[in-house]
């Protein structure tokens, strides 16, 4: 009978208990700059990053489906070839699990890949977990970016496409979301080169960001997505492309990305030249970044 009653007590007990989590930890790492965590479930490996108590996933690949990209603003960053259908020369700021690299390198055969990363534990597990691969034409510098594209344009290095996606455990970091910084970027871009960043769109920050943005570039496309919290950024070092230009080069695309599952036909619909932000937000700077506006009053 007692042993009947605790039988009891256990099953009521684990009814009332959350389930298990399918999630498995593959690997948990203290770097200098985060802890980071790569996990697995049925679908899925993921690299996190934590600098607190919330982690966010960064990258997502499904193993039976690699090529397919997980994240709706991976697909969107893909729209900068909306604007530059066929870039040469690519620089990546912010390497993840490097889903934007690699499918570049295999999409653009005879294009030279730089890609960024400040943390070289970063590096190590997007190689171990992610298959990420480096060559001759697909090149890692660990590294911080800003002070990467300084020396890049002190030694007259120029760009086709400059893909800006780095992200902390919070946001991106405050040096690389600056007039100075972008000015920088801009300095380093060819004749017509292109420029997507990966940022919020809703923020705090997004007015002063948004102003920052035109301070640097003039009038910029804002892509969004009904089913993603982020907004591209697309800017170019030259007058924007027409919608007629835009169809045109997602017509060309289109083939090309659908193992990748990004929908570039729907682009040119979904960039916008409208304001949507308080035009008297000063933009950030190098001595006005407030980052506390992330993280409440």
């Amino acid at each position: 009978m007692i042993r009947w009653r605790r039988l009891v007590l256990a099953a009521a007990l684990a009814s009332a208990l959350p389930a298990a989590s399918a999630v498995d930890v593959l690997h948990r790492e203290r770097s200098l700059y985060q802890t980071i965590l790569i996990t697995e479930d049925r679908n899925r490996i993921c690299m996190q990053f934590s600098v607190r108590e919330q982690q966010r996933n960064q990258s997502c690949f499904n193993p039976r489906r690699p090529k397919r990209m997980v994240f709706t603003y991976t697909r969107m960053m893909m729209g900068a070839l909306l604007l530059e259908p066929e870039p040469v020369n690519v620089l990546i700021a912010g390497l993840g699990g490097g889903t934007l690299p690699t499918a570049l390198h295999d999409l653009l055969p005879e294009a030279h890949i730089d890609t960024v990363e400040i943390d070289p534990a970063v590096v190590a597990a997007a190689r171990r977990y992610f298959g990420f691969a480096t060559g001759e034409r697909q090149v890692v510098h660990v590294r911080d970016a800003r002070v990467f594209i300084k020396r890049a344009v002190t030694d007259d290095v120029r760009y086709d496409l400059v893909m800006l996606d780095a992200f902390g455990g919070d946001y991106i970091p405050e040096h690389l979301m600056t007039r100075e910084f972008l000015d920088e970027v801009r300095a380093l871009m060819t004749d017509g080169g292109v420029l997507a960043a990966n940022t919020f769109a809703t923020s705090r920050l997004y007015d002063h960001e948004s102003e920052t943005y035109r301070a640097a570039f003039g009038m910029f496309f804002n892509l969004r997505l009904r089913e993603s919290n982020n907004r591209v950024i697309l800017a170019r070092n030259g007058p924007l492309p027409d919608k007629a230009e835009l169809r045109a080069n997602a017509a060309a695309w289109r083939g090309r990305l659908r193992a990748y599952d990004v929908p570039i036909r729907e682009f040119p619909a979904r960039l916008s030249l409208d304001v949507d932000w308080d035009v008297t937000r000063r933009p950030l700077t190098d001595q006005y970044a407030p980052a506390n506006l992330l993280r409440g009053d």
